[in-house]
């Protein structure tokens, strides 16, 4: 579906990515784990074309450089931006109506319905304003906003980012029910055990280098993740 060969990006001389490879799969939860300042969110901004970039991206045979960002979303491409980024002074229903501001159907009402259904407290919020509700329900508002464009591809950029770990469960079976009905999803975290439980494929970006990559699973039990990511010391 995406298929990302030697991308490259600089920022003011610094090579930020450096010659990544990266394929996400039709129906896969693909993870790219990696410390602050790996260059996982660089790797999203070129996918959106919003930085300049050597390489080829392409989704499903177009290639996305000669696209404009708003015609990458049109092709099916979300993001949920790391932060949240909702509009705070707007109410929780409007922010979901801007979701959908690129669609011309007459089911947007319908979708409304069934992300309430995903996220029954944004119904109980719906008339509240965005940037005064808590973290959890921003992530949640977030992520519903994203899933009323009719992602084919949904990319989150770090979604347990200040969240509770009990909020943090949350949210990652959340991810697990979206994918279940059909969306293919790219995820960008810190978090790499929560994000490699739930990856079919995973990639460890390491100063915005490819370093190691497997099915979830593996990469999970492997021993040198596990001791930069997941506290473990290797035995």
């Amino acid at each position: 579906m995406l298929d990302i060969k030697d991308l490259n990006v600089y920022y003011s001389g610094i090579h930020a990515l450096k010659g990544i490879n990266l394929k996400v799969k039709e129906n896969s939860i693909v993870s790219l784990i990696g410390a602050n300042g790996a260059g996982k969110s660089t790797t999203l901004k070129a996918i959106m074309n919003m930085t300049k970039y050597n390489g080829n991206i392409d989704f499903s045979g177009k290639k996305l450089s000669s696209m404009k960002t708003k015609d990458i979303v049109k092709e099916g491409f979300t993001l949920v931006p790391e932060g949240r980024r909702v509009f705070s002074n707007l109410t929780v229903y409007e922010n979901l109506l801007l979701g959908a501001y690129s669609r011309k159907d007459k089911e947007i009402q319908k979708d409304i319905n069934s992300i309430y259904e995903i996220f029954p407290r944004l119904k109980e919020r719906k008339e509240q304003k965005g940037g005064t509700m808590s973290g959890g329900e921003q992530q949640m508002l977030a992520i519903g906003r994203a899933l009323m464009s009719r992602p084919k591809l949904l990319m989150m950029d770090e979604p347990s980012l200040g969240l509770a770990p009990l909020i943090v469960k949350d949210i990652f079976n959340i991810i697990k029910d979206i994918h279940s009905e059909g969306v293919t999803i790219l995820l960008i975290e810190q978090n790499a055990k929560a994000a490699l439980e739930i990856a079919d494929y995973g990639y460890v970006l390491e100063t915005g280098n490819i370093v190691l990559e497997g099915e979830g699973k593996a990469l999970l039990h492997d021993e040198r993740v596990k001791s930069a990511y997941l506290g473990e010391e290797s035995i």
